[in-house]
């Protein structure tokens, strides 16, 4: 009989084929304590690259789905074929360098409080500056937060497990039944603060966040982004409107709403007017309008 794996990982690509072979190479040559399943779900590419990593990949379990269905989306849908009792997302522009998954199972398998753990993250060009050491709370009416440690040597500094605020979804490990309680990452949001809602609703059902830096990841995100794009800018504003109306309590999310509806956005949109950044502050004002209209919906 076929051996249940004990971690399902799965990763969504996008347009990604070289990154997610990497992604899959890594995991065959250096995962060997953990029994474990690939499922990598083919995101609306242009090309059918699911068939490629088919060929590829044949004992990977591979997905298409006609159209992005976003991060949450695609997530979603190879949740909906794993068998592993730990659920791993991972970002397919990421790699493992050794075989050290086995801190996070450990971490959800001895803290029946954790709901969630994410790993160290570091960024996977020299100088391998760090990415992710925990996240600080987000901030009541602003609605801000920072990764710790973000950009910094790794020199050990921050090599000590414990609790944090939310969860990165570029790694980012549970148990497959606590989603029974919490449900999956809603699609609502399509790119942009899934994760940091659904790590709300942990928190909210009492649960604890776990930083493990026994496992690291390396990501191939740019420290460097640049000027964001307008589809960037749009999702950014309109999910964090989201994200407040959905989380903050009570009074807090009027306050919240209040800041970013009169203070934030019309301050973001007249300094990209200013710049001639004509197509990010169109970004900024649909982001707002489709707020209200999305607002009430359950995802």
């Amino acid at each position: 009989m076929k051996q249940t794996p004990e971690i399902s990982i799965i990763t969504v690509n996008y347009n990604g084929f070289n990154d997610t072979c990497d992604l899959l190479d890594s995991v065959q040559e250096h995962l060997h304590t953990r029994t474990y399943e690939i499922i990598v779900v083919d995101n609306g590419s242009r090309k059918n690259e699911a068939a490629m990593l088919r060929q590829r990949y044949p004992h990977a379990i591979v997905l298409r789905s006609e159209q992005n269905l976003g991060f949450a989306g695609g997530n979603n849908l190879g949740i909906a074929q794993a068998q592993g009792k730990y659920i791993f997302l991972l970002n397919n522009d990421t790699y493992i360098k050794d075989d050290s998954l086995s801190a996070l199972c450990d971490t959800l398998e001895n803290n029946p409080d954790i709901g969630a753990v994410s790993p160290k993250i570091r960024f996977a060009f020299p100088p391998y500056a760090i990415q992710y050491a925990g996240f600080t709370p987000m901030t009541r009416y602003t609605l801000r937060n920072h990764a710790t440690g973000y950009d910094e040597p790794d020199k050990g500094q921050y090599d000590i497990p414990g609790p944090t605020a939310f969860l990165h979804g570029a790694a980012l490990m549970f148990k497959k039944e606590i989603l029974e309680e919490i449900g999956n990452m809603s699609e609502i949001f399509f790119l942009y603060y899934e994760e940091m809602d659904w790590c709300s609703r942990l928190t909210r059902q009492g649960y604890r966040l776990w930083y493990q830096p026994a496992c690291t990841v390396y990501h191939k995100e740019s420290r460097s982004t640049g000027n964001d794009s307008p589809l960037k800018t749009y999702y950014l504003n309109r999910n964090r409107l989201l994200y407040s109306w959905r989380n903050c309590p009570g009074a807090e999310k009027w306050i919240a709403l209040f800041y970013q509806l009169t203070i934030a956005i019309p301050k973001n949109i007249m300094l990209n007017l200013l710049k001639g950044r004509t197509r990010q502050a169109k970004a900024i004002c649909k982001g707002c309008m489709d707020f209200f209209s999305l607002k009430n919906k359950k995802k």
